[in-house]
C-alpha cells in the first residue's frame, strides 16, 4: 500500500491545556485499508490526539488530511462528514431503546419516522451481513451483552458511512473470545477497504491485529513501525523509554493456614437483584487468589463486602477461624485494625479524598495510629514524613508530599493507595484492579511488591478485568459469572481459552476437555 496518499494524514500538531502540553508536534500517517495502533503510557497524549481527530478538541496549530486533501475539523459532526467514526470507550448507546432506534438517533430521515426505519432496517440488514456484525435490531440496548453493544457502536459509525473507524480500548469489557470476534470484524472492514485506528494498552493486542503502529510518550509521537517488525518488549521499552519486564518473575507459590474463608456468602441489593449467589472461597497465607470476570459480574459487590464496605444478605466470613459477619469487627475501620487491608476499584470514590493533600491521603483510614495522632491534633510533620518516603518508595511523581491528590495523574494516585495499604502489612490484602490506569514501567513494579507480600506470608485477593494481569500474578484463579465462582483452576492449568470460557458462563464442571 503506497504511503503517498495516506487516509489519515496529522502534520505537526500540537494542543495545550494552560501549561500542560498534551501533543507536541505530532505527525503521523494511517494508510487507507489498514488497521494502525497508536500505544503510549496513561497520559501520554493518545486520548487527546484521537480526540482533535474526532472534533472534540481543536487544535492550537497543525493539519489534518483526509486521503489527502486538507480538512478543517470543528466538531464531531464535522469529523463525521469526514467520515470518520469513533467507537468510545464507554459506549454512547441509549439503553431503553432498540438497536435500531440507536443508529438512526440524530439522522432519522424526516418527518415521516416509519420511511426513515423501514430504509435504515434494509441499510443495516446489508450491512451485517457484508461486515460480520449480525445482531437483532429491534432488540433492546440495555439487553445486550457488552460485546453485542460495541458491534452496535460499529455498525452505528458505518451506517454514517465512515470510512475510518477510531476505536479507544475496545476490549476493555470483553472476554478473551469477545475479543477474538471483533478482531475478526476487524479484519473484514480492513478487507472491504475500511481504515481502523486502534487506541489500546494491551500489547498483545497490537501484535495480533495491527499493520503498523505508532508510539507516543508525554506527548509525542516518538516512533512509528510495521507490527511485523516489532516485538512487544521493543514496544514497551519505547513507551516507557527503559527496558520493561513484561511478565512477573515469582518461584512458586508455598500457601500456608487458611487466613480468610467464606461459605453461602449471598448479596441481595437494594433493587432485589442477587448479586452474589452462595460463594465459597478460601484465601491461604502466602499464596495470591486472583478473581477473574467481566465487569460487572459481582467482583466489586464481593470486594466490597469483604472490605466491610457492604453487608452480606446472608453466609460466612471467617477471618483466622472468627466469624466477621454480624460482629462489631465488620466494619471497614475495625477490619484494617484486626489486619484486613483494602485497595478499592474506585479510588476517586473510596481511597482518596481528592481536596486532601498527598500526605493526608496517605494517612485515611489509619489517621487514629500513635505517630500521626497526638489526641487533639495530627502531627503534621510525621505525616509528610511518611508521605515523603512512601513517595520515594513508589516514585510518585510530582515528589510532593503537600500537592493535592487531585493534581496527580490517575497513576500516581493509585501509587497513593497501593502504598497506603501495602506499607502497614495486613496479612490480608484485598486489591482491585491494582493497575487501572497505571503506566506500564509502573504496573512492573507493583506486581513486584504483590508478589514480595505473598512471599512474605501474607494473603492477597486481586481482582482484576485485565485476564493477563490474573495469569500472570496469581497462585490460583477463580472466575465469576452473574455473581457466582464458575470455576476455578491453578496458575499452571490456566490459559486464556479455558478462563474466557467460564468468563463467559461455562462452567469448569462442563468443559472437562479443557482441563
Amino acid at each position: 500500500m503506497s504511503e503517498q496518499n495516506p487516509a489519515l494524514e496529522l502534520r505537526h500538531v500540537n494542543k495545550s491545556f494552560g501549561p500542560v502540553h498534551a501533543n507536541k508536534d505530532i505527525s503521523l500517517s494511517v494508510n487507507r485499508s489498514s488497521i494502525h495502533g497508536i500505544v503510549g503510557e496513561n497520559g501520554a497524549g493518545k486520548s487527546t490526539l484521537m480526540s482533535i481527530v474526532y472534533g472534540f478538541y481543536q487544535a492550537d496549530s497543525g493539519e489534518i488530511l483526509i486521503n489527502g486533501v486538507p480538512c478543517q475539523i470543528d466538531n464531531p459532526q464535522s469529523s463525521i462528514e469526514a467520515g470518520i467514526g469513533m467507537v468510545h470507550q464507554h459506549f454512547m448507546l441509549v439503553d431503553t431503546f432498540t438497536v435500531l432506534e440507536n443508529i438512526i438517533l440524530g439522522i432519522e430521515g424526516g418527518a415521516c419516522l416509519s420511511k426513515g426505519l423501514a430504509a435504515a432496517r434494509e441499510e443495516l440488514i446489508r450491512l451485517e451481513k457484508e461486515y460480520s456484525l449480525e445482531v437483532n435490531v429491534d432488540a433492546i440496548v440495555g439487553d445486550l451483552p457488552v460485546g453485542l453493544r460495541q458491534r452496535v457502536e460499529i455498525l452505528k459509525a458505518l451506517y454514517r458511512e465512515a470510512e475510518i473507524l477510531i476505536l479507544d480500548e475496545p476490549t476493555g469489557v470483553l472476554t478473551p473470545q469477545e475479543a477474538d470476534h471483533l478482531f475478526r470484524i476487524l479484519d473484514t472492514l480492513r478487507k472491504q477497504g475500511k481504515t481502523v485506528i486502534l487506541i489500546t494498552h494491551k500489547l498483545r493486542e497490537i501484535m495480533a491485529i495491527t499493520d503498523n503502529v505508532s508510539v507516543m510518550r508525554r506527548g509525542e509521537m516518538v516512533a512509528h513501525a510495521k507490527t511485523s517488525e516489532t516485538t512487544r518488549d521493543a514496544l514497551a521499552e519505547m513507551m516507557v523509554g527503559r527496558s520493561v519486564l513484561l511478565r512477573v518473575a515469582k518461584s512458586p507459590a508455598k500457601p500456608g493456614e487458611t487466613l480468610l474463608s467464606l461459605r453461602d456468602l449471598t448479596y441481595v441489593d437494594a433493587d432485589n437483584v442477587p448479586r452474589l449467589k452462595k460463594i465459597d472461597l478460601d484465601l491461604k497465607a502466602g499464596e495470591i487468589l486472583g478473581i477473574a470476570g467481566v465487569s460487572g459480574n459481582g467482583q466489586s459487590e464481593l470486594l466490597e463486602i469483604l472490605g466491610g464496605m457492604r453487608t452480606p444478605t446472608s453466609g460466612s466470613i471467617r477471618y483466622k477461624g472468627r466469624e466477621l459477619v454480624g460482629s462489631k469487627a465488620f466494619s471497614a475501620r475495625n477490619l484494617r485494625k484486626i489486619g484486613i487491608g483494602h485497595v478499592p476499584e474506585d479510588r476517586h470514590r473510596a481511597g482518596l479524598v481528592l481536596s486532601f493533600s498527598a500526605n493526608e491521603c496517605t494517612i485515611l483510614g489509619y489517621h487514629d495510629n500513635p505517630e500521626y495522632n497526638r489526641g487533639l491534633r495530627l502531627d503534621r510533620d510525621a505525616m509528610v514524613r511518611n508521605c515523603e518516603t512512601y513517595i520515594e518508595k513508589y516514585d510518585i511523581r510530582p515528589p510532593d508530599a503537600y500537592l493535592l491528590a487531585s493534581d496527580f495523574s490517575g497513576g500516581n494516585q493509585q501509587k497513593l493507595v497501593l502504598a497506603r495499604e501495602m506499607e502497614q502489612s495486613p496479612d490480608v490484602l484485598l486489591v482491585g484492579q491494582p493497575t487501572r490506569g497505571v503506566d506500564i514501567g509502573a504496573i512492573e513494579f507493583i506486581h513486584k511488591q504483590l508478589i514480595q507480600m505473598r512471599d512474605a506470608g501474607k494473603a492477597i485477593l486481586v481482582v482484576s478485568v485485565e485476564i493477563d494481569e490474573v495469569m500472570s500474578i496469581a497462585d490460583r484463579i477463580a472466575v465469576m459469572f452473574d455473581g457466582e465462582i464458575v470455576g476455578e483452576v491453578s496458575a499452571e492449568e490456566a490459559t486464556e481459552t479455558r478462563l474466557g470460557l467460564m468468563m463467559a458462563g461455562v462452567r469448569e464442571s462442563t468443559t472437562p476437555e479443557m482441563a
